[in-house]
């Protein structure tokens, strides 16, 4: 399929992007996603095929959530919105550091109660160590990444001690309202289970 037959010019792209449609105003576009879209949970997991599951058993762990839901559509047929309660974000071992963007941006537009950080049993992220990661891409790729990222979210060495530093990192974060629960859950990949290890509930606005 040609896009530039479909799409035309670049300048047309525009069309595609809610700040420059006509008559564009920020605060009611924002009020209009909050209502489109009940979120109420963050859940960030790891993007092991095996950890697909997490935010199905998550949406039967918690009270009141639901996940995937049904998506929304108005009187033309557009898709507006969604039913959902649970917004995934996928990263690398579930941990708390790549997902801090996302968490400020999805309570910008839909509001948030709860984060929950889940790390599984078994994680690739567990097979390595920080220094044998940043030793082995120096020898293969010749780049120094020490000063790059936080080591202590380079790879997990104890579940209950990764789950503990990533709760912390989100609860210090000025990015998270401070009257968002945060918990630390461990699932087992192979039965698919949950286990509460951390939980900080929110302490006011």
């Amino acid at each position: 399929m040609d896009l530039n037959a479909l799409y035309g010019t670049d300048d047309e792209f525009e069309r595609f992007v809610y700040s420059h449609s006509p008559g564009y105003d920020e605060p009611t576009v924002r009020a209009a996603f909050t209502h489109a879209v009940p979120l109420k949970t963050i859940v960030i997991f790891c993007y092991d095929a095996r950890a697909a599951e997490i935010p199905f058993v998550l949406a039967k762990t918690l009270p009141d959530e639901v996940y995937p839901g049904e998506v929304v559509y108005d009187e033309a047929g557009m898709k507006v919105g969604s039913t959902a309660t649970i917004m995934p974000v996928v990263v690398a071992g579930g941990r708390a550091v790549d997902a801090l963007r996302s968490i400020t941006i999805g309570n910008h537009l839909f509001g948030v109660t709860n984060i929950v950080v889940v790390h599984h049993t078994f994680c690739g992220t567990s097979s390595f160590t920080p220094h044998g990661l940043l030793d082995a891409f120096k020898a293969e790729q010749g780049k120094d990444l020490s000063g790059v990222y936080e080591q202590e979210s380079l790879a997990i060495g104890n579940l209950r001690e990764s789950l503990e530093h990533d709760v912390k990192l989100l609860r210090a974060s000025v990015g998270i309202p401070r009257s968002v629960n945060i918990y630390g859950y461990l699932f087992d990949i192979n039965t698919d289970e949950f286990r509460l290890v951390v939980s900080d509930p929110k302490v006011g606005r």
